[in-house]
């Protein structure tokens, strides 16, 4: 019997009717379609879609001339619920939205189970919203394709770019989960972000730290294996929640990247 991964914030981040959930990823992502090349690896953010959907959106609209092409997506993203070393990899066949199943490639999760710091863990993936968000965009753009969802608890970006490198193939795409600055009042935000987005863009982990990004483990293993591959990061779009659908005075900063 196939095993599922079922949503923990469907109804609460982003709809749990698939008609509507479709319709507002399908407006979020709909635009003219992009020129130039599939970048190889995004980083978006995991809010809220009415906060940072808008944000995410840009990234996902890149690989709308990519349905039906990328086979494989490696989605990891930081763990909020949880706490334990390492990097965890599902023990399920499938995450499951409210646009249908995701199969999880095994074959891949079974490559990467053997690295000592990778553990088969469901207990974090079943209350965690940062990879979850991003499914639905996946499912809209990409069609069919299958996962490999990795959370990352304590580690450090050697390992997260040790697991990208094992899994580095043609076909796949690599997709971040990181919000930005956290509960700063606007300015501070913008000024933080900014940064941020100048240290993705010279591809130096260095400058990203606890106060840059949830997810600045994930991002910086995208960092390290972005140089070994000669890649270039681009911002595509860099907003906060003040931008979007909130108050100023304590504001999440939200940003979208490609790397060709």
């Amino acid at each position: 019997m196939t095993s599922v991964r079922y949503p923990a914030v469907a109804g609460l981040f982003y709809p749990d009717d698939p008609v509507e959930l479709s319709e507002v990823v399908r407006r979020f992502v709909s635009a003219e379609t992009p020129r130039g090349p599939i970048p190889k690896a995004i980083v978006a953010p995991h809010a809220g879609y009415v906060y940072s959907g808008p944000v995410a959106a840009s990234a996902y609209r890149l690989l709308t001339p990519a349905k039906n092409t990328i086979s494989r997506v490696i989605l990891t993203g930081p763990a909020h619920h949880v706490p334990f070393r390492g990097l965890a990899i599902p023990g399920v066949d499938a995450f499951l939205s409210p646009l249908g199943r995701v199969p999880v490639d095994r074959p891949g999760v079974a490559k990467v189970s053997e690295l000592p710091f990778v553990k088969r863990h469901d207990g974090p993936h079943e209350p965690e919203h940062s990879l979850e968000v991003h499914l639905p965009f996946l499912q809209k753009v990409l069609g069919d394709f299958t996962v490999i969802p990795i959370l990352v608890g304590d580690a450090t970006g050697e390992e997260v770019a040790t697991v990208l490198e094992q899994l580095w193939e043609k076909d796949t795409l690599i997709v971040i989960s990181s919000d930005l600055s956290h509960y700063h009042d606007y300015p501070t935000a913008k000024h933080l972000d900014a940064a941020t987005s100048k240290a993705i863009e010279h591809l130096d982990p260095s400058r990203i730290t606890f106060e840059s990004a949830c997810g600045r483990i994930p991002l910086n293993g995208m960092l390290l294996t972005a140089r070994k591959h000669g890649l270039k990061a681009e911002t595509l779009d860099l907003r906060n929640s003040g931008d979007t659908a909130g108050p100023r005075d304590r504001v999440v900063g939200y940003g979208a990247y490609a790397f060709f």
